[in-house]
C-alpha cells in the first residue's frame, strides 16, 4: 500500500466514504462511543488485531466507553491510503461492536 501523502483533494473526498471521521491538520480522527468500557476496549482490541497486521498502528485514547483514534502515517508526514485503508476497518469494526 502506498505511503505517500495525499493532496488535500484527495483527502476531502475520500472522508466522504468515512462516517465520523475528520481531518485534524495532518491526522483523520475519530471519537466512537460505545455503551460501556468493556465493549469500548472489546472494539479497541479487534482494532488493534488488524493494524498490526497491516503494521499500521493508531494515535487513540479511551474514557469509559468513548475511544478517540488519530491516524496518520509517520513517515510520509501526513495521511496516505494506508491511513484510509485503516479509517474504513475503523468504522466496520465499529458497527459491529455497537458504536453510537
Amino acid at each position: 500500500m502506498k505511503r505517500s501523502r495525499l493532496t488535500d483533494d484527495d483527502i476531502a473526498q475520500r472522508l466522504t466514504a468515512l462516517p465520523g471521521f475528520r481531518r485534524e491538520g495532518d491526522k483523520l480522527v475519530v471519537d466512537l462511543k460505545f455503551k460501556d468500557f468493556v465493549t469500548a476496549f472489546g472494539f479497541m482490541t479487534s482494532v488493534a488485531l488488524v493494524a498490526e497486521k497491516m503494521d499500521h498502528h493508531p494515535e487513540w485514547s479511551n474514557v469509559y466507553g468513548t475511544v478517540r483514534i488519530a491516524l496518520q502515517t509517520h513517515d510520509a508526514g501526513g495521511i496516505t491510503e494506508l491511513d484510509f485503508a485503516l479509517a474504513s476497518r475503523v468504522v466496520e469494526l465499529s458497527r459491529g461492536h455497537g458504536a453510537g
